[in-house]
């Protein structure tokens, strides 16, 4: 297992990633942000879905995941259409020009990460994906909200503790990550 000082240096590493999305963002084009292309890329990967759907996928709620929804739809880069098995909810799908502008979106970010990645080897570059898609997996699906337990550790700082780690109830708290 890893030392305690490596777990914290990965944590900064994963606040300093907030500059490599907010990069990735930036490369967007203004008619797409960042909701519409999260939608446009779920909807090119699971395929049709209904809108709840998207919203557990989206990790936000059913407000946000319309605004979301709307805005695609009114570039008709998406359709809703009646659900055959349940009237009152709706099928969305990519319509051949969403899918020009999600072919778009994918090619700007891969040309980004080659850009910025150019120095590092095709070896690299498939084990950070392999870390990357393990370190996913690990957490599962975070989507879902997931009660995390926090502990205190016994240490000289808490001796109060009587077990090698008690909860720590202020640090009890659910998490959620964007798809």
């Amino acid at each position: 297992m890893a030392e305690r000082t490596q777990y914290e240096e990965l944590m900064r590493q994963f606040s300093a990633f907030g500059a490599v999305r907010r990069e990735l963002g930036r490369i967007l084009p203004s008619d797409c942000p960042s909701g519409s292309a999260a939608v446009l890329t779920l909807l090119g990967r699971h395929g049709a879905m209904r809108m709840s759907k998207l919203a557990e996928l989206l990790a936000v709620d059913m407000s946000v995941t319309s605004r979301h929804v709307a805005h695609v739809a009114d570039r008709g880069w998406i359709e809703r259409s009646a659900d055959p098995s349940d009237k009152r909810s709706r099928i969305l799908r990519l319509t051949p020009s969403g899918q020009v502008r999600l072919d778009e979106l994918s090619r700007r970010t891969a040309q980004l990460l080659a850009d910025r990645l150019s120095d590092w080897s095709d070896d690299e570059v498939g084990q950070l994906i392999r870390l990357m898609t393990r370190l996913r997996a690990d957490f599962g699906d975070c989507r879902t909200a997931t009660p995390v337990r926090l502990t205190t550790p016994h240490t000289p700082e808490n001796p109060h503790s009587p077990h090698a780690e008690t909860p720590h109830p202020e640090l009890d708290r659910t998490t959620r990550t964007p798809a």
